[in-house]
């Protein structure tokens, strides 16, 4: 049974978890992706994705509470200065996990954890976003007039 069961500890102490989060987060800040197995991403995600809301607000504040669970300079400026504007409009959801198969050693579960908005392959073919929606009636197409024959046509048929 999994009772109160929140956080996925990965075989490790809490220390060692928290140290690798924050590394993997200041990866995935700098690279955009990286591949790694599961259930590791999908404890990243859970880890860097509040990171991610409070760096919209650029304030003092929230970028030591970011620096607190990431305890790289480079990897908040980072979040702060480019990925933040891109990210801003966004409501949630900034990471995509992708499974790629298993690792061939040990035969994990892999996959690559990316952020959003940084993949030209998946936002090139999206069209650009509409600029109202039109919840009216839609107008009335003008009547096309009906092709009448020229009696010319009939004379010559007869």
């Amino acid at each position: 049974m999994r009772h109160g069961k929140k956080v996925n500890h990965l075989g490790r102490k809490t220390a060692h978890r928290k140290a690798m989060l924050a590394n993997m987060a200041c990866s995935l800040i700098e690279h955009k992706r990286i591949n790694t197995t599961v259930a590791k991403a999908k404890a990243l995600k859970q880890f860097v994705e509040p990171l991610i809301t409070k760096s919209k607000q650029d304030t003092t504040h929230n970028r030591r509470l970011v620096f607190s669970k990431l305890r790289s300079k480079y990897a908040v400026t980072d979040l702060f200065r480019e990925v933040a504007p891109k990210i801003g409009d966004r409501p949630g959801g900034y990471t995509r996990i992708i499974k790629l198969g298993n690792r061939l050693g040990d035969n994990a579960d892999m996959a690559m954890i990316e952020l959003v908005d940084y993949n030209e392959l998946y936002n090139a073919n999206k069209p650009a976003a509409k600029k109202t929606t039109r919840r009216g009636r839609s107008k009335k197409a003008e009547p096309v007039a009906p092709v009448v024959e020229s009696s010319d046509k009939k004379e010559e048929e007869e």
